[in-house]
């Protein structure tokens, strides 16, 4: 292989690895039964990262789920409710850092799920930033550096 092509193959592969973090690894421990993805950003995304939502220490009443599609460069954050039921509050953010265009976020009274919200794939240089909320319970995470 010439060292060009050499290059871009490992930039392609350490991209494909940043962006392709494993849902286990942000799967909780406690009994309490994680929140499915419901397929809300739409047709090829995949799951990179799931944040749990805990009201107690057992208790996960929704997920923030970040995912990406690899074809389009972009990346989505949706808020999903364990049970769907009566309105409540939820709320989805996703952005950038050190520095942003803009957040990406989606609020209100949900049954369901809150979000899909959408942003291009991170610079370089560039971390992605995520957050979840239901009721008065809330979650952040970070991570997915380029």
């Amino acid at each position: 292989m010439k060292p060009i092509r050499r290059k871009a193959a490992t930039a392609t592969a350490l991209a494909v690895l940043a962006l392709g973090g494993t849902l286990a690894a942000t799967t909780p421990a406690s009994a309490a039964t994680p929140t499915a993805y419901n397929g809300a950003c739409g047709k090829g995304y995949d799951v990179i990262r799931a944040t749990p939502i805990h009201s107690s220490q057992s208790a996960i009443p929704a997920t923030t789920f970040v995912t990406f599609n690899k074809d389009a460069g972009k990346v989505c954050a949706v808020t999903v409710r364990t049970s769907p039921g009566a309105r409540i509050f939820m709320e989805v953010t996703l952005d950038t850092w050190p520095y942003s265009s803009g957040e990406a976020r989606d609020s209100g009274s949900f049954t369901s799920y809150a979000g899909p919200v959408y942003k291009d794939a991170p610079d370089d240089g560039q971390c992605l930033t995520w957050s979840g909320s239901i009721d008065i319970s809330y979650n952040s995470d970070n991570g997915l550096c380029t």
